[in-house]
């Protein structure tokens, strides 16, 4: 049976961290995934987590009950400032979603490994997201009831959409993007939803997981068929990562107005929203590691790979701030020198810093392997990039209506409790939906950890030697 050479043949080659810690088999793999979800009773700390999630959740429900019932005056917006938190909070959440599909569908197609520990919660985190954005377009929309007018379909009025704008390749991208993900995080399950029909200790958890198992045995058949159309939504998947935050960067770059009006605005969204993405796996995922004991699985080296993900993006982000403020100079605009003049020295100026410091001068400290390693630094990382994404759609929006091309027109925008409270309460959506993921699905994929321990390696030994 053939080996690969050992490091001690090669005494000067430094062996890299694996992406399992050793000492694992087949049956350990599933019994540590499987028995987060299969233990009986609760955690506390898990009960604790969810009930503050849970409590958020409400404000949401009573933030939108008050919506529907009084209207979007409620809000901050006004005459110039007509997008607000609402839109802010949907670009942010579309763009958390990013780095899910990155890591499920794109990372597949490149036959990378380090992605088979982080995405499953990374694909579930993804969906979640899309959620949370879905609920502001159609808050705005100031009469959400009346939302299906979006739709292209036959109606007696005789009204149709405006196919020219880019508000409604929105309601198509982002559907598109929410039912493929949909669709691939299900497919992925599959396997896992298998193992855990025959090993739950109850019958209504065997009833429930062998439903959405679908039949499913182990055959070859089932293995091909499910591994041909785990490709096929891969690929699917992988052109979405850019063509959602593209159209959604379209909202703003085809439009007139100075600071949005920009054909940089397309690949400076999507590595944003990757960035933004990758600090919230960062965030969720080092407090999960901890909490479940999974330092076997989410090993250093993919913490280490994820940090350096988020710093190859943070670069192409200050590199869209940098070409911001080149091209307001070379354009000898003069609403375009005075919108970078505004972000500078004007009244949200210092928000503007913040978000240069979160996005551009914080992720620096990434170059080192020290702190890439240190997990506590890591996280804290995480939170300021996150902060930063938030801060950037701020600017973008509010800072460019603010003040408009007249001066009569020029308004100052804060947001109000309510808006506040309804993304505080998209926060508690998020991390509710997050948390019965955690209790009654596997956060890790079992069936493709087992092909990470020293007995598959060996099967495929075994199988390319013959």
């Amino acid at each position: 049976m053939s080996q690969p050479p050992s490091t001690q043949e090669h005494p000067g080659v430094i062996p890299r961290p694996p992406f399992i810690e050793p000492g694992h088999t087949f049956e350990s793999v599933t019994d540590k995934i499987g028995a987060i979800v299969l233990e009986q009773g609760v955690r506390r700390g898990w009960l604790v987590g969810f009930t503050i999630a849970f409590s958020l959740l409400m404000v949401l429900l009573v933030a939108l009950t008050n919506l529907i019932a009084t209207g979007i005056g409620i809000w901050g917006i006004n005459i110039p400032v007509g997008w607000g938190f609402d839109i802010i909070n949907f670009v942010w959440w579309i763009g958390i979603g990013h780095a899910g599909t990155l890591i499920s569908a794109i990372l597949l197609l490149l036959r990378q490994q380090w992605r088979t520990s982080i995405n499953r919660f990374a694909e579930a985190m993804t969906l979640f997201a899309v959620a949370c954005a879905g609920l502001f377009p159609v808050a705005h929309l100031g009469r959400p009831w009346l939302a299906y007018w979006l739709f292209p379909y036959p109606n007696a009025m005789g009204m149709w959409p405006n196919f020219r704008s880019p508000l409604v390749w929105d309601v198509f991208a982002v559907s598109t993007y929410a039912s493929v993900s949909l669709m691939f995080w299900f497919v992925g399950l599959i396997p896992d939803l298998a193992t855990l029909r025959d090993r739950s200790p109850s019958r209504v958890g065997r009833c429930v997981y062998g439903l959405l198992a679908m039949g499913w045995r182990g055959s070859a058949l089932h293995w091909h068929r499910y591994e041909t159309a785990y490709l096929l939504l891969a690929g699917l998947s992988t052109p979405l990562v850019v063509s959602v935050h593209t159209i959604v960067s379209f909202d703003f770059a085809v439009s007139l107005i100075p600071g949005w009006h920009a054909t940089i605005f397309p690949p400076y969204f999507v590595a944003g929203a990757i960035y933004a993405g990758f600090a919230m796996v960062l965030t969720l995922g080092i407090p999960l590691r901890w909490y479940y004991d999974l330092e076997d699985f989410i090993t250093m080296r993919h913490l280490d790979n994820m940090a350096r993900v988020m710093l190859a993006t943070g670069l192409v982000v200050a590199y869209g701030y940098m070409m911001e403020t080149f091209c307001a100079w070379y354009s000898a605009s003069n609403y375009e020198e005075f919108m970078i003049t505004n972000r500078f020295f004007g009244p949200y100026n210092k928000l503007y810093w913040s978000l240069i410091f979160c996005n551009v001068v914080a992720p620096q400290l990434l170059w080192f392997k020290r702190v890439r390693l240190n997990l506590g630094l890591l996280f804290l990382m995480s939170i300021i990039v996150s902060i930063g994404m938030w801060l950037e759609r701020y600017i973008i929006i509010v800072v460019s209506l603010h003040r408009d091309f007249l001066p009569s027109s020029w308004g100052m925008y804060t947001g109000t409790v309510w808006d506040w409270a309804t993304f505080i309460g998209t926060l508690g959506l998020f991390s509710s939906l997050l948390f019965l993921f955690i209790r009654f699905l596997p956060m890790i994929s079992i069936f493709e950890m087992r092909t990470m321990v020293p007995e598959a390696k060996i099967d495929e030994s075994a199988e390319a030697h013959h």
